[in-house]
C-alpha cells in the first residue's frame, strides 16, 4: 500500500469520484497531496453542490468538515502555482499518483511531457521516477487523438482507468455506482477496501 499518494482533481465530470476516492485513501491511513484546478472548483459547485475555495487552507478545511472522521494531519492541499510543493520535484515523489477525474486537456498535456502547472508537473515527475500514475479520464465518446494520447501514456507506463462502472452487484443508489469505479482505483493502488463484493463472493 503506498504511504503517499498524490491526488489530482480536474474540472471534468466526475468530481464524486475524486471526493469519494480522498475519502477512502485517507481512512485507509494514506498521507494524500491534493491538487486541484480551477475548473475542478466550478465543477465540484455544480455537481456537489461544493465550495472549494481558491485558497489551499480554506479548501483543506472546507474538505476536512465533510469527512470528520479522517485524521487532518494525513491531507495537505496545494495551490496550482506552488512550486515548491514536494509534488514538484524527482527529489520527494509521491508513491502514487490518481488524476480524477482527469480532463483530456489534462490528458494530452501529461502525454506530451508539458509542466504548465503543478498537475502536469507532479504527473510528470511520477511518471518519469517510475512511480504509479493513474488517470481517470471521463469523456464519452473518445476521439482518435484523445485516444493515441491514452496509448502514448499507456506505453509510458500510466494506467487507463475510465470510469466505466460495472452493474453486477446491483447497485441501488449512485454511491454504489461511485464505489465500484473507486474500488478498482483502490485495487490499482493496492490500497484495501470493503467497498463492494468482488466477482465471485
Amino acid at each position: 500500500m503506498p504511504e503517499t499518494v498524490c491526488l489530482a482533481l480536474t474540472g471534468a465530470s466526475g468530481l464524486p469520484y475524486g471526493l469519494r476516492l480522498l475519502e477512502c485513501l485517507l481512512a485507509a491511513g494514506c498521507r494524500v497531496q491534493l491538487l486541484y484546478s480551477q475548473a475542478a472548483q466550478v465543477v465540484a459547485r455544480q455537481e456537489m453542490d461544493l465550495e472549494l475555495p481558491s485558497r489551499p487552507a480554506e479548501a483543506r478545511a472546507a474538505l476536512l468538515a465533510r469527512m470528520p472522521a479522517v485524521d487532518p494531519e494525513k491531507l495537505a492541499v496545494f495551490g496550482r502555482e506552488e512550486w515548491f510543493a514536494p509534488v514538484a520535484s524527482g527529489s520527494n515523489p509521491p508513491d502514487a499518483m490518481v488524476v480524477c477525474p482527469c480532463t483530456m486537456g489534462t490528458l494530452a498535456a501529461i502525454a506530451q511531457g508539458l509542466s504548465d502547472n503543478l498537475i502536469e508537473r507532479a504527473a510528470d515527475v511520477v511518471l518519469k521516477e517510475g512511480r504509479r500514475l493513474i488517470l481517470v479520464p471521463r469523456e464519452t465518446p473518445f476521439s482518435t487523438i484523445h485516444l493515441e494520447n491514452m496509448l502514448r501514456l499507456a506505453r509510458a507506463g500510466a494506467v487507463i482507468l475510465p470510469p466505466s462502472p460495472g452493474f453486477y452487484h446491483h447497485p441501488r443508489e449512485i454511491g454504489d455506482i461511485v464505489d465500484f469505479v473507486v474500488a478498482r482505483i483502490l485495487d490499482q493502488l493496492r490500497v484495501p477496501h470493503e467497498l463492494m463484493r468482488r466477482w465471485g463472493e
